[in-house]
């Protein structure tokens, strides 16, 4: 069957594109609540047994310091995950804001920020394990000053793999709680016997974590960074564009699951025919994980031929992808009327494998649309803004008449606007 292409006119209609992984959870959430309750009222207890029922599993037990890991991981992967945690740290320290501090009024206004102070990252581990996603959740915490950091991710038959022990060793993580799922999002929301309670979870998963994530954060127990849905790129090019390249970018993407999305926008109905025909071949050339690509490819992608570049970013600003990529001449210029993206890949050197894995950049971020109002996983998504104000005697004195006209019209001048006419000098009452 292979990727559809369409040529977008007044006929055809975008919606059903832009509602792509905006997925229904009424389903999951109403299959997801009782998890969590069982976890709340059982603790470890519960845990177990879901552990049990879905990844059928039994561990010993769930927490696993990483100080007491005393393995050993490949050099190759460990000399990658240090350069991956050196780009990483250099980035995300850049980003760390200063205290602020401002005269208003005659009065000190300020910010400052603290941290959070426990925060669970969830690494996955169905399909595939990620240790990347581990030094991409741990190390901006770190940098923004979370004391207690731990790694929640499903239990693997042959135990952890030294892998993930040795990304989370290097990222500087508290922890591994071999728990995933809903029932391991619960415990590290509510805290069992064994699982230390976290305030804040982020990072990728299925349905049932989202869902989990969801109804937490709903009820306050925990903060969370953003809903996340199935992955997806979205690819702006031109035919200057190697069609190879792009294909390969967008079987990238497909790689992650049945449901990723993989969306390539151009003006050129004869490059978009070659990357159909790149993605053909490369189904019949790579087959590893074939039945994951070829549904999503065929399922949830497609080739949208639009009659200019400016249409194409018109509708990546209404689809607000989780990647972004712009492979066309111009794409300097194209990326200055970008909105909406959780991460942007610039030029055809750039593809999202690189933010990925080693950039800097992180690749914890928004999906489904969420990046119209979410940003990227960063250090600011750890630190709390802190506002402050030492006000003068002077200055109380000159803003009351302002406090009183407002706190009378709110009804509220009684003790509002007597809190403040309590300090004036008697002459002035």
């Amino acid at each position: 069957m292979g990727i559809r292409i369409r040529e977008v006119d007044a006929g055809f209609s975008l919606e059903s594109i832009l509602q792509r992984a905006k997925q229904d959870l009424n389903d999951t959430l109403s299959l997801v609540r009782p998890i969590l309750e069982e976890v709340r009222t059982r603790g470890d207890e519960a845990v177990r047994d879901f552990t049990l029922k879905f990844d059928k599993l039994e561990p010993s037990s769930f927490y696993h310091p990483v100080p007491d890991w005393k393995g050993t991981a490949d050099p190759e992967l460990v000399a990658a995950l240090e350069k991956a945690k050196e780009n990483i740290s250099i980035f995300h320290k850049a980003q760390m804001p200063s205290d602020l501090d401002v005269q208003v009024s005659g009065n000190s206004l300020g910010i400052r920020y603290t941290p959070i102070e426990s925060v669970t990252v969830y690494a996955p581990g169905g399909k595939a394990l990620y240790p990347s996603t581990i030094l991409m959740g741990v190390i901006p915490a770190k940098i923004a000053g979370v004391k207690h950091i731990q790694i929640v991710t499903p239990p693997q038959k042959e135990g952890i793999p030294d892998g993930l022990f040795a990304a989370a060793k290097i990222a500087g993580a508290d922890a591994i709680v071999t728990a995933g799922g809903a029932q391991g999002i619960a415990a590290a929301s509510y805290g069992t016997k064994s699982i230390p309670r976290s305030e804040f979870v982020i990072g990728p998963g299925n349905k049932f974590v989202t869902a989990a994530k969801i109804l937490l954060s709903g009820q306050g127990v925990i903060g969370i960074d953003s809903p996340a849905g199935p992955s997806e790129v979205l690819v702006i090019a031109d035919d200057s564009a190697n069609p190879n390249w792009v294909a390969a970018d967008l079987l990238s993407q497909a790689e992650h699951g049945e449901d990723s999305a993989a969306i390539l926008c151009t003006d050129s109905m004869g490059f978009a025919k070659k990357v159909a025909a790149e993605i053909d071949l490369a189904l019949k050339e790579r087959p590893k994980r074939a039945d994951i690509k070829k549904a999503s490819i065929e399922n949830e992608s497609w080739i949208l031929v639009f009659p200019n570049l400016d249409s194409c970013v018109d509708f990546s600003n209404l689809y607000a992808p989780e990647h972004l990529e712009i492979q066309t001449k111009n794409y300097k210029e194209l990326f200055r009327k970008i909105k909406h993206a959780g991460s942007v890949f610039l030029g055809p050197y750039s593809p999202v494998a690189m933010g990925d894995y080693i950039s800097g950049t992180n690749h914890i971020l928004p999906t489904a649309g969420g990046s119209r109002i979410f940003s990227s996983l960063g250090v600011m998504t750890f630190l709390k803004r802190v506002t402050y104000q030492e006000v003068t005697r002077d200055s109380l004195e000159k803003l009351y008449p302002y406090v009183k006209v407002l706190s009378e019209f709110e009804g509220l001048d009684e003790e509002h606007g007597n809190s403040v006419k309590v300090r004036l000098p008697k002459r002035e009452v």
